[in-house]
């Protein structure tokens, strides 16, 4: 989400600067590519770029193309074509094997319900959203809708070239909120629909404000993760220390957890030093079941702790146990507390996504999981 909240921030100072602007999204991918589809990037007139919609051999063109969009006020679909091996002539050399649509729009400032004012809401809430993107491949020349539904828990927002495709869009919308899985759709319109769901930014809570959490919120901020700092300690839980947190709560154990949003989307990590302060907190997070519960220290530590537990009548479940991390982090050899820190943070995005963290050299197939982008014919269903 760190892209998404980038490209907010540039687009909320080029309106500062009455710059125009224009967003380009990766809607389509047949075969390889650097990105996959919902990939996006904010151009302005004067041609600053943020966000990425490949490793860097698009965005020239993509620039030279924005800009044309920009200056009619009209949404373009571009297609790269790199699986023919003579790609230099597209003048960008990708050597990606794969065929990459771009939906490049002008974003209208005077409108209200514009994509950025979709992605603003989104980002506001702690909820997954639905965002629809209509283009037409069959007819790159036609009117292209581009971004034109958003559908969350409590939000609707609506504006299609073609009112009468409305039901059976936002019937796939709802699909897709609930399924959890993003599909490119085929219309008998002769358009075609990227439904795309988003979910919130990772939270990190970090019991512990030592020394060693300070590189861990710092690795985590460049990810564009959003992290609490918990500690008892006025001293070491203060801003000063922490200055890419989100939040800083100096609470006991019994005090923090009311005072924390806990969902799927978030990760904890205990490093409190203080082995009676995550014994409580543990005690506290079982229950909750999250996806993932790292303890810092050695195994034996973790073990203690839930033999303790056990002795008080605690008994966790295999899928409480499952979710706890001991020791936390993958095994990169980390010494240092920025290496540590690394490892941590690895382990959770692998967690998370539903990877294993081996190398991508002993990976079978595509290093993206495209099959989470399903594909389907016309017809609703």
């Amino acid at each position: 989400m760190k892209e998404l909240e980038d490209i907010i921030k540039a687009f909320d100072a080029a309106q500062q600067q009455g710059k125009l602007t224009a967003l380009a999204t990766v809607v389509r991918v047949e075969g390889s590519s650097y990105r996959r589809a919902g990939a996006r990037m904010l151009v302005t007139e004067d041609g600053e770029l943020t966000g990425a919609i490949s490793g860097g051999c698009l965005e020239g063109d993509a620039l030279r193309k924005a800009r044309l969009v920009m200056a009619q006020q009209r949404p373009m679909l571009v297609t790269y074509d790199t699986t023919d091996d003579d790609d230099a002539k597209l003048g960008v050399g990708l050597g990606c094997n794969g065929i990459i649509h771009i939906l490049i729009e002008p974003i209208d400032a005077n409108s209200n319900d514009h994509v950025i004012t979709f992605f603003k809401g989104f980002l506001a809430k702690r909820q997954n959203v639905v965002v629809v993107t209509l283009f037409s491949l069959a007819d790159r020349r036609a009117a292209q809708p581009g971004s034109c539904m958003l559908l969350g828990a409590d939000q609707y927002v609506a504006r299609l070239l073609h009112p009468a495709m409305e039901p059976e869009v936002k019937a796939d919308a709802l699909d897709v909120w609930n399924s959890g899985r993003s599909v490119i759709k085929e219309y008998d319109q002769g358009l075609t629909a990227f439904i795309e769901l988003l979910r919130p930014p990772m939270s990190l809570i970090i019991f512990g404000a030592g020394n060693d959490a300070i590189p861990l919120v710092q690795t985590a901020a460049v990810l564009g993760w959003h992290t609490t700092v918990v500690d008892g300690r006025a001293n070491y839980a203060v801003p000063a220390r922490f200055p890419l947190a989100k939040r800083i709560l100096i609470a006991r154990p019994e005090e923090a957890l009311p005072q924390l949003d806990l969902d799927s989307r978030t990760a904890v990590v205990l490093m409190t030093h203080n082995y009676n302060y995550d014994l409580a907190m543990l005690r506290l997070l079982l229950p909750l079941q999250l996806t993932y519960v790292g303890s810092l220290g050695p195994k034996k530590k973790l073990q203690r702790m839930l033999d303790e537990l056990q002795e008080e009548g605690i008994q966790p479940s295999p899928q409480q146990l499952q979710s706890i991390y001991g020791p936390t982090g993958l095994d990169i050899g980390a010494e240092t507390s920025e290496e540590i820190a690394l490892s941590i943070i690895a382990e959770i995005q692998a967690v998370i996504q539903g990877r294993n963290g081996q190398n991508l050299r002993l990976r079978e197939g595509a290093i993206y999981d495209h099959s989470r982008i399903l594909s389907i014919g016309q017809g609703h269903g």
